[in-house]
């Protein structure tokens, strides 16, 4: 028996004849083309005024805290519950994260984890809309605008998730987006920023090529900054994703919905929410076991793999990572964070993948049966 991936894209042939033609005309006074008709078509998808096509959504939340001026001696709060690549960035402009709880329900940022971690030196909030599903941002943004905080949003994993009918990437003063193999729209590897901020725009256009003023004379630096660009083959696999996106993200809840038809019943689990307001796009479709269950996510994860079924772990606390250890906002989480630290142990990722079948998901859903009849 094949075995069942975790994740993974859907590819058509309108996606290899953008990226042969990319990669056969994308050149000389043609070398942006896709980038430009990505980014124009992509910030009209979101509704906003500016989109950047970059290599990752790591570096879209790097220059997106680089143009907002955070740095030395400057807090920024993320969600707990998320992947490291959203709170690796606040060291790398030498800031410091601080980990807050989440919401029990979405497993997003909440408020009242806001306001558990406030202090006089926080500058900015990182929300993170998680496996697709999204924070209640109306309080968030309140909350943001009352303390004279920037928000940034990490849609990573959200693309089609909408939160009271405004996308999700739009709902911060910047949103960031990865288009990684796995995620629902990819270009392989890649990233977006996004902003209705001419000024964050312009400063973002500026750090991501190495520090020089568009328009003026050739290797002429004005600050030491980076190299951050998207390729044009990339443009182009991203540009025909986003041309089918309601196609994607319609698959995505399918898959979803054949998850729910099939673990109806089930007791003892719960499966990604959707609060009223949020449509979600269940990029990742994630279990999580009572607390009462006498399995963990380890032992879960291991039963699936020798089935044949690949699934991934809930992610860890950030507080919990040996990356963090010796930070003392991670030791103050690690306390605090109830929420997180109780989600976190029994959840996991099932799969996921485009190419599923309702057949492969039945599949998972009876040796998921059977392993917590065992």
């Amino acid at each position: 028996m094949a075995r069942i991936p975790i994740a993974g894209p859907w590819i058509t042939q309108k996606e290899i004849d953008y990226v042969t033609d990319a990669v056969s005309h994308a050149w000389y006074d043609q070398a942006g083309m896709y980038n430009q008709k990505f980014e124009s078509a992509f910030a009209a998808y979101l509704g906003v005024p500016y989109a950047v096509s970059l290599p990752s959504c790591t570096s879209a939340l790097h220059l997106a805290l680089a143009a907002l001026g955070i740095g030395e001696g400057d807090e920024v709060i993320v969600p707990d519950l998320t992947w490291i690549a959203t709170s690796a960035p606040i060291s790398y402009v030498g800031a410091t994260p601080v980990f807050a709880d989440v919401d029990p329900l979405s497993w997003c940022l909440s408020v009242e984890g806001l306001q558990a971690c406030l202090s006089p030196k926080t500058r900015a909030v990182i929300s993170v809309d998680l496996y697709g599903g999204m924070p209640d941002y109306q309080p968030l943004r309140q909350f943001c605008q009352q303390h004279g905080l920037a928000l940034i949003e990490d849609a990573a994993e959200a693309i089609g998730s909408t939160y009271q009918g405004i996308r999700a990437g739009s709902l911060g003063d910047v949103g960031t987006f990865s288009f990684h193999g796995s995620k629902t729209l990819t270009t392989g590897e890649g990233g977006m920023l996004v902003t209705a901020s001419e000024e964050i725009w312009k400063r973002v256009q500026f750090l991501r090529d190495h520090g020089r003023v568009p328009g003026d004379k050739l290797f002429w630096n004005s600050e030491v900054a980076f190299k951050y660009k998207m390729s044009s083959l990339q443009a182009a696999l991203g540009l025909a994703q986003l041309e089918r996106i309601e196609d994607l993200v319609a698959r995505k809840r399918e898959i979803f919905s054949w998850y729910q038809q099939s673990l109806a019943g089930l007791k003892g689990i719960s499966l990604n929410a959707e609060p009223a307001g949020v449509s979600n796009s269940y990029w990742m479709v994630t279990l999580v076991l009572d607390r009462s269950s006498s399995l963990d996510k380890e032992a879960l994860l291991a039963a699936f793999k020798q089935r044949g079924i690949d699934c991934r772990p809930f992610f860890y606390p950030l507080s919990s990572l040996p990356a963090y250890a010796a930070l003392p906002q991670a030791q103050t989480a690690a306390e605090q964070n109830q929420h997180a630290y109780q989600i976190s142990p029994y959840g996991i990722n099932l799969p996921s993948a485009l190419s599923l079948t309702q057949a492969d998901v039945e599949a998972v859903c009876q040796q998921l049966r059977e392993i917590l009849a065992d």
